[in-house]
């Protein structure tokens, strides 16, 4: 099978990955809650992959970067950890469900009210989203990178334009791992990250990672192997806010994985930005197929047949010519309301840096014959 779904999860994981998961299956023991040298030593790796993942994303300090299963629990954990009644929040209709469904859920409940930036001739401007911006604003939600589109918002000018009280939270499943995201330069309070895309790593590995301004209240409550005498929860990050065991095996991923990303993920990049390119291309060439993508770094390519269902596409492309795509509206309905894509959705192909032309001519050559 020729796989172009890795924007839902990373097909290929490379040798390092796969041999971090296998040792941690072999040998493991649950870290930081024995004193005997097996546990104490994987301690020891899961405090470096904090260390390795605030260096990579400039963020602040190991002890604010919590582990999560995926990038939903990360998002969700912030959102319910931080948001107050009376709160209002700026999101964008390029947001994926793991952002809207948490702030839909909080409006329903009676406790905030948020706003929808629109995207203005495709592509979503800064000054739409501050635009939005009101005296009860506590937080503007944005996509580092859309999973339709592939569009990367500029979080630095919306940053820029923002009031210093306002906090700033992004979600990074698509952004992290193709795209140099500094927190603090940027000006950052919350990042989430979902290990299984663009960093390499097994499914169930993700992170949060948030700035000083930011105090989570814990979503989970219980067994986190630091004050056990004590009924509430630590008052002190990382442990107040990982209640459980955590799993080893997907953090011994996330740790190889960024160690990848660290060294090569300009050249990735590079990679992503020439394969979508060349797909643009041929599409542009071909009458029946519309484009919704631009060439861009996160391998995200998304279009539409003239008079076939996506999902039918993708069936097609699936059962004649063993391709791997997916059709429509990738947990994202209003990204696709706004682009006149809703409600059947777009194809969507998306690339790994370990691929080059020969997936992108298969691709091509598919969808010439359909």
């Amino acid at each position: 099978m020729i796989y172009l779904d890795n924007a839902a999860t990373g097909g290929f994981k490379p040798a390092s990955v796969q041999n971090a998961v296998l040792a941690a299956m072999k040998l493991c023991a649950n870290p930081g809650r024995s004193g005997h040298s097996l546990s104490v030593a994987c301690a020891e790796r899961v405090q470096e992959c904090r260390n390795l993942l605030s260096e990579l994303f400039d963020g602040y300090g190991y002890e604010r970067v919590v582990y999560t299963k995926n990038c939903t629990e990360a998002l969700n954990i912030a959102f319910f950890g931080t948001l107050n009644r009376g709160d209002h929040v700026v999101a964008t209709c390029l947001e994926h469900n793991s952002v809207l469904r948490p702030l839909e859920a909080l409006k329903q409940a009676g406790v905030i009210d948020y706003s929808v930036a629109p995207l203005r001739n495709g592509s979503l401007r800064a000054e739409d989203v501050l635009s939005l911006v009101r005296e009860n604003t506590a937080v503007v939600a944005v996509t580092t990178a859309s999973n339709v589109t592939g569009d990367t918002p500029d979080l630095n000018e919306i940053r820029r334009g923002l009031p210093d009280r306002v906090l700033l939270f992004a979600d990074g499943a698509q952004g992290a791992g193709h795209l140099p995201l500094s927190m603090r330069k940027t000006g950052i309070d919350v990042l989430a990250l979902a290990g299984h895309k663009g960093l390499h790593a097994i499914q169930g590995a993700g992170a949060l990672l948030f700035s000083d301004r930011v105090n989570p209240r814990p979503l989970l409550h219980g067994g986190t192997g630091s004050e056990s005498f004590n009924l509430n929860m630590p008052d002190f990050y990382p442990d107040r806010l990982e209640s459980g065991t955590l799993s080893y095996p997907a953090i011994c991923s996330l740790f190889e994985g960024a160690l990848l990303v660290r060294s090569q993920r300009d050249t990735g990049a590079e990679i992503l930005l020439g394969l979508t390119s060349a797909l643009r291309r041929e599409l542009d060439a071909l009458p029946q197929y519309r484009a919704y993508f631009s060439p861009n770094p996160c391998g995200i390519a998304a279009f539409a047949h003239a008079t076939l269902p996506s999902e039918e596409v993708s069936g097609i492309l699936s059962e004649r010519f063993s391709i791997a795509v997916r059709g429509g509206l990738h947990c994202a309905p209003l990204a696709h309301k706004a682009l006149g894509t809703f409600p059947d959705g777009l194809v969507r192909a998306s690339f790994s840096p370990f691929q080059g032309m020969r997936e992108v001519n298969a691709l091509v050559c598919a969808l010439k014959k359909i």
